[in-house]
């Protein structure tokens, strides 16, 4: 502190003596005025030399931590090789009814007069009310999808597909043009396999919906507003484990469990189109928005419909293990709330749809009863966002599972052997 004072001290002394010296220089008759400049010079030399080194020494404690900074420019790359790796597999799916064409006709509006007053009344004068004159092919909408098949089999949300008189059209990241079937459907994951005539497809990479993280980079891509190919949004992965009720204009209407919150921009074009990771893996299926919020959408975490594809693969359909209940999970607020042994579990428990054990089901086979808490499958603990429904869909059809169960405070064993969900 004293060296520091002591510097101050010399820097405004130097300064005084210059302004001193400069005055005696310019004002001075014994000074020559050719050689005012070199005094100034040399005498600013000898007297602030010390002091400019000092100063321009940084303190021993300061340390600029060089190491840690990561330029945007490899985030940026990163994203855009994740792009490039899967852009090839995402498709723009067209939405096509054939709808009424309405034109002008001529009309007599006195057409249920006799013959001598329709003359009376029509002639000079010119009708015209709208008719239908046939119908034409026309796109009422559009959504997205990613291709998990090299001969074809395209996922997208069974909302995209669900009108069953509309035709659909796959365009392709090239720009070909496939009409597309329908295959099978998910209700409960809002999942649609559909198919195209084709080989030689590029396939997308399905990732670890289980292992991502809280803030991490979501990548999305679709055909938004259903006008915009390919667009890309950015963002991070916002919420795991949401339960949200979607709905749509065609009368959609379902709960979807366990979905992945993200604020890269989703919109209904982006509906069925990948959610990626930086390696260009899907880790969901862009699924839903909500309305009048920005920023806040929903996806489809890929495990929880990985079987469903595969079984496609293998049989051409759907086939979905079944237990057979209705359930509530369980969270803090609802145990302290019941005072119930556990803050988390499935609370077996019916609602207006139905009983909370469906008769001649898995679970009613079994022993299952209302008000009992399943708190384990096969040891995989229902906690942290792990629902019911979604660790079952881990399991074939007829798999033997050893569930958990707490009754009147007891815990106990059941084995159970899983069914196949009932078609709608």
């Amino acid at each position: 502190m004293e060296k520091k004072e002591r510097n101050i001290k010399i820097a405004v002394f130097a300064a005084i003596a210059g302004i001193a010296a400069l005055s005696v220089i310019l004002f001075s008759p014994r000074v020559s005025r050719a050689n005012f400049l070199d005094d100034i010079v040399n005498f600013l030399k000898n007297n602030s030399s010390s002091t400019a080194v000092e100063t321009q020494t940084p303190p021993a404690d300061i340390s600029t931590p060089v190491s840690l900074y990561k330029p945007a420019l490899d985030y940026e790359e990163a994203v855009i090789r994740a792009v490039d790796v899967s852009s090839k597999s995402v498709v723009s799916i067209v939405i096509s009814k054939d709808l009424p064409v309405i034109e002008n006709c001529p009309v007599n509006p006195f057409g249920d007069l006799p013959r001598e007053f329709q003359d009376f009344f029509g002639g000079g004068f010119d009708f015209f009310g709208q008719c239908q004159t046939g119908t034409k092919k026309q796109e009422v909408g559009g959504g997205s999808g990613f291709i998990v098949s090299e001969d074809g089999l395209i996922v997208t949300n069974r909302h995209v597909v669900s009108d069953k008189n509309a035709e659909y059209t796959v365009l392709t990241n090239d720009g070909k043009k496939y009409d597309a079937k329908v295959l099978a459907q998910d209700s409960i994951n809002d999942l649609a396999i559909i198919k195209i005539t084709a080989t030689g497809l590029s396939a997308a990479k399905l990732g670890d919906s289980d292992s991502i993280k809280l803030g991490q980079t979501a990548i999305a891509i679709g055909n938004a507003l259903g006008e915009f190919r390919n667009t890309v949004s950015v963002g991070v992965i916002s919420g795991l484990a949401r339960n949200i009720t979607a709905s749509g204009g065609n009368g959609f209407l379902e709960t979807i469990q366990g979905v992945i919150q993200t604020d890269a921009a989703i919109n209904q074009g982006n509906s069925g189109g990948p959610l990626l990771n930086l390696n260009g893996e899907v880790i969901g299926i862009n699924t839903a928005i909500v309305s009048g919020a920005q920023n806040i959408g929903f996806a489809i975490p890929i495990n929880q419909v990985r079987r469903s594809i595969d079984s496609v693969k293998k049989t051409g359909e759907i086939k979905q293990s079944y237990l057979g209940v209705r359930y509530v999970a369980v969270t803090d607020t609802l145990a302290e709330k019941q005072n119930l042994p556990v803050k988390y579990g499935a609370l077996v428990r019916g609602a207006e749809d139905g009983p909370g054990v469906v008769a001649g089901s898995p679970a009613d086979k079994a022993g299952i009863m209302a008000e009992d808490i399943i708190t384990e499958v096969n040891g995989e603990k229902l906690d942290s966002g792990k629902l019911l429904g979604a660790v079952l869909q881990k399991y074939d059809v007829e798999a033997k599972v050893t569930l958990t169960v707490l009754r009147g405070g007891k815990e106990m064993k059941i084995s159970v052997i899983l069914g196949e969900r009932p078609k709608e």
